[in-house]
């Protein structure tokens, strides 16, 4: 082993100081029109797995490099006497119910104080492997499913434990959401069912509900551990589908004792046709205090609508100071719509919920799109389809009509200034610099529907930006002849272009840099960094200008060694995961010119080339 490995060891703790849904890779292609119909789907695999390794992926295209082999070499070394994680232990009751407290028991719980409850439900044969847990595969655009698999357990569990979830950039957001849902056999020493805990849980920090619940229903619930169970149950809560719960609180029942986790057993008993039992359950835990009045409420109403039990419950939102994830889950599930002055002060997280919850209507799902598309959760085409329902309900009017109106121009208006026009209107009507980067994201297809047009040459930059919002790439690049060499647009198809035949001159960076107008010069930072880690820049010239704006790009941590060896030994996985980590941040501010040319650098090494050009091009755009 040498001693650049032996360097990575201890770096766990060092990864949790770092400061810290859909397309899956920019195209090329032209953009659909409203009425184009979806892809085919790639066919489902096969629920029950084969326990052997996977056939070699088939090559990537050609934009986005070649897949790397199946096993990769380790990163960092396995610590000495290193031992598997067991699984969940067998939980046994402390003493028998008494009479009483049997009589007060729904069949559920009366199963598990008598340890009745079977410990997995799918008979044998209809069971799934624990390897390649997720749901993409490799020839999906996944990542290789051995990626991890002879990884140091520690390293992996930092990585993933150490992330909050918010990223600066959209691009790093659809990458990491992409290696997170692939299948993956787990790193050595870590049980399977943890590995998956550990990625839906910070896809659930992501905003990404409907792909965490998507990867814990790949792992058959018998199968559960406690870590499991917990990111279950978030992930379910997150998508407002409580009765989804049902299975893992019938098998794993005993995992948890809070007040939410008796409440969603007592829904779950009231969808099993004992109504009664729930909401006498639901009476006791609102009388006894267990949890706040509004939670109780919300639960009694859900669980009031399965069988005869019904009941008409009134939501009092009075003295109610803070939205929760489980509140908010509830409300959507039974149609209550929380106070406006609540949801105000809630966070950027619920948005990310709405956005995604069909059970809201158009405008609110529409408002909260303006945060959703500009963090990656939704994709271009997913955003004008909103737009396009809202365009045809007669019933919707006032700003959210004529925003649909306007993007509907963008697409048909009689002349190119026209179409130009309506998308302005909707980027520079929006209340903030995320809001608008959004509403860049809704107008890609359109903007790459436009000539390259010198008349049009003032726009051309926000046009640009629209269109790699979306990938959109090589529509992009034909507006290079009437976009001026140094200027902002110019600067951002030097980063996209998938290839360049000559090195970037000086000259045009620092023509670049004395027209920027970014705070501290960050968009010029950011420049050089983007050209100097996909190696558009000579070394004496990259070394010349990172001198005479004062950055030192090659200074390194221990998170920069990490994801440089893990570009030297060809990980994909491991480097977006790490990519993952150095750009996590509320915004563009939060980021550093150094650590964008080590996380550029490696997914250019590793062949996620497409990536590293978009996350570059997007840091000019919004930095």
């Amino acid at each position: 082993m040498n001693r650049s490995i032996l360097l990575l060891i201890g770096t766990a703790t060092a990864l949790t100081s770092v400061w810290a849904i859909a397309q899956d890779a920019p195209e090329s292609l032209l953009p659909p029109v409203f009425d184009q119909p979806a892809p085919a789907r790639s066919p489902a695999a096969s629920p029950n797995r084969p326990s052997a390794p996977a056939p070699a992926p088939s090559p990537r295209p050609a934009s986005s490099g070649a897949a790397p082999a199946a096993a990769t070499p380790i990163v960092q070394p396995l610590p000495a006497g290193a031992e598997g994680e067991s699984a969940a232990p067998v939980l046994a009751g402390a003493k028998l119910p008494t009479l009483e407290e049997l009589e007060r028991m729904s069949p559920d719980e009366l199963e598990e104080a008598l340890g009745l409850k079977p410990q997995n439900d799918i008979p044998p044969a209809a069971r799934r492997s624990m390897r390649e847990i997720g749901v993409l595969a490799a020839s999906e655009g996944g990542l290789p499913a051995m990626s991890l698999a002879v990884q140091d357990a520690t390293l992996v569990r930092a990585v993933l434990a150490g992330n909050k979830g918010q990223l600066v950039s959209r691009w790093g957001h659809i990458l990491l959401r992409r290696a997170l849902v692939s299948r993956l056999d787990a790193p050595a020493g870590m049980n399977p069912a943890d590995f998956a805990a550990l990625r839906a849980a910070l896809l659930t920090r992501m905003g990404e509900g409907e792909a965490a619940r998507a990867l814990v229903q790949d792992v058959d619930t018998g199968n559960y551990t406690p870590a499991l169970t917990e990111a279950a149950f978030d992930a379910y809560v997150a998508t407002a589908d409580f009765t989804g719960l049902c299975p893992a609180i019938t098998i794993q029942g005993g995992t948890r004792d809070d007040p939410q986790w008796d409440a969603a057993r007592a829904i779950c008993t009231a969808f099993r046709g004992e109504g009664g039992a729930a909401l006498s359950q639901l009476d006791r835990a609102l009388s006894r205090g267990a949890m706040p009045r509004v939670d109780v409420l919300l639960a009694q109403k859900y669980a009031g609508a399965a069988g005869k039990a019904r009941r008409a419950v009134k939501i009092e939102w009075d003295g109610v100071k803070e939205m929760t994830p489980w509140r908010y889950g509830l409300a959507l599930a039974v149609g209550v719509q929380p106070p406006e002055t609540l949801m105000r002060e809630a966070g950027a997280r619920y948005d990310y919920i709405a956005a995604t919850a069909p059970m809201l209507g158009l405008t609110a799902r529409a408002a909260a799109a303006d945060r959703a598309a500009g963090v990656g959760i939704l994709s271009s085409e997913a955003m004008v389809d909103l737009y396009s329902q809202i365009y045809a309900d007669q019933d919707i009017s006032g700003d959210w009509s004529r925003r649909a109106t306007m993007l509907r121009d963008a697409y048909i208006a009689s002349d190119a200034a026209a179409r130009l026009a309506a998308m302005q209107g909707l980027w520079n009507g929006a209340a903030n610099p995320e809001q608008r980067y959004s509403r860049q994201v809704l107008t890609a297809y359109a903007a790459a529907r436009l000539p390259a047009n010198a008349a049009l040459a003032d726009g051309a930059a926000d046009l640009i930006a629209s269109m790699l919002a979306a990938g959109l790439d090589r529509n992009a690049l034909r507006w290079a002849s009437v976009t001026p060499a140094g200027s902002r647009g110019w600067a951002m198809l030097a980063l996209a272009a998938p290839s360049r035949s000559s090195p970037v001159e000086a000259g045009l960076v620092e023509t670049f840099q004395s027209d920027d107008d970014s705070a501290d010069s960050r968009k010029s930072a950011f420049l050089l960094a983007g050209l100097a880690g996909l190696e558009r820049l000579s070394p004496d010239v990259a070394d010349s200008l990172a001198s005479s704006m004062k950055i030192d790009l090659k200074r390194q941590t221990h998170w920069s060694r990490l994801i440089d060896r893990a570009a030297e030994v060809d990980n994909p996985m491991l480097v977006a995961l790490l990519a993952g980590v150095g750009m996590q941040g509320d915004g563009w501010s939060r980021m550093t010119p150094r650590h964008l040319f080590h996380i550029v650098s490696a997914l250019r090494r590793v062949g996620l080339d497409a990536e590293a050009r978009m996350i570059a091009a997007e840091a000019v755009a919004r930095g």
